[in-house]
């Protein structure tokens, strides 16, 4: 999951997924060099997050817990 500290959504999703038991690897976009610009390719150009990339490379920006976990087929 591509996240900053300020995000609200971000600190909503994480929530989420904690409570539902599902693991993530959160990448700071501020702190890790070029993941901003990443974030942006995917987003058309936009730096939004969250965004979350999928073991079958796929993504999703700023999902539900749901759509994360129905993704995921857990």
């Amino acid at each position: 999951m591509f996240s900053t500290t300020w995000c609200g959504y971000c600190r909503r999703l994480k929530s989420q997924l904690e409570t539902a038991g599902i693991g993530y690897t959160e990448v700071n976009i501020e702190d890790v060099e070029g993941t901003a610009e990443l974030v942006a390719q995917i987003n058309g150009g936009n730096q939004t997050v969250p965004t979350v990339i999928f073991p079958d490379g796929s993504s999703a920006t700023n999902p539900s817990a749901a759509e994360v976990k129905s993704r995921l087929g857990v």
